[in-house]
């Protein structure tokens, strides 16, 4: 009876998302078969044509070119940002003396810094790797940080009162109260890695999923080739956003103080 009920709860969240989906793709279909075009694909030709590259092996290179960086850059992204937030979070001095230069930082979009990147690490891997570093770290400060503000202050009050150390309190209490806020900072930061490497691979790289998409466009306009690119991209970025909303449901990180 249970194993009925959960496989009936998955299929009424799934079902509705995948009828969407194929209506979409059917009016999609509609749309170029009634204007005649001969520029834009249809849905069959979209396949064909990823079919076409997954098969002499350009797919699989350039799949794993974007993740490569997108995985060095968020990486490092997260061994920055996690620590930085906690201590900006605890440290009021800290928070003082650096919330003004991040929050300066933060609303500058990480296209603007692809000329910098250029001028500093040339035309190849490290300059995605230092956009997605750019783009992804900030929301992760900023999570984190407000996550250790937003802790109960009694629950402080009461480890202190029991003669809890200041390090034990940050790491019994503090921590694990903040890692529901650190996931959903690293959520926020690799959607915006993951958009962000396509946008850089068009401009300063020949490889990956962004410079498949732009080689496309110039190569003799296959559009199929550029819908297909498209199609992947948001696919491997819902297959990231499920991978980060896995972890929001492990025992550790549901845990919290409040309610």
């Amino acid at each position: 009876m249970t194993t009925r009920r959960a496989t009936g709860s998955i299929l009424r969240q799934v079902v509705p998302a995948v009828i969407v989906i194929l209506t979409l793709v059917a009016v999609w279909w509609l749309l170029v078969v009634v204007t005649n075009s001969v520029i834009f694909p249809t849905p069959w030709q979209v396949v064909t044509g990823t079919v076409e590259l997954a098969e002499d092996g350009t797919l699989w290179s350039d799949i794993a070119a974007s993740l490569m960086r997108v995985g060095v850059g968020f990486g490092l992204a997260v061994a920055v940002a996690v620590p930085l937030g906690l201590w900006m979070g605890w440290v009021k001095g800290a928070f003082t003396t650096f919330n003004p230069i991040f929050q300066m930082l933060r609303p500058i979009s990480p296209i603007a810094w692809i000329p910098i990147a250029i001028l500093w690490f040339g035309v190849g891997d490290a300059s995605p790797i230092f956009l997605i570093f750019m783009a992804s770290v900030f929301p992760m400060v900023v999570q984190t940080t407000a996550g250790v503000h937003t802790i109960e202050r009694r629950y402080l009050r009461a480890a202190a009162n029991f003669g809890v150390s200041r390090a034990t309190l940050f790491r019994r209490v503090v921590i694990p109260a903040v890692l529901p806020q650190i996931i959903v900072g690293m959520r926020i930061g690799l959607g915006v890695a993951w958009l962000v490497v396509v946008a850089a691979e068009m401009i300063a790289l020949r490889s990956g999923l962004g410079y498949l998409i732009i080689d496309s466009r110039n190569a003799g306009n296959r559009y199929d080739l550029v819908i297909g690119g498209m199609v992947i991209i948001g696919l491997i970025g819902l297959a990231l956003d499920g991978a980060m909303r896995l972890l929001e449901g492990l025992r550790m990180v549901r845990w919290r103080y409040a309610r």
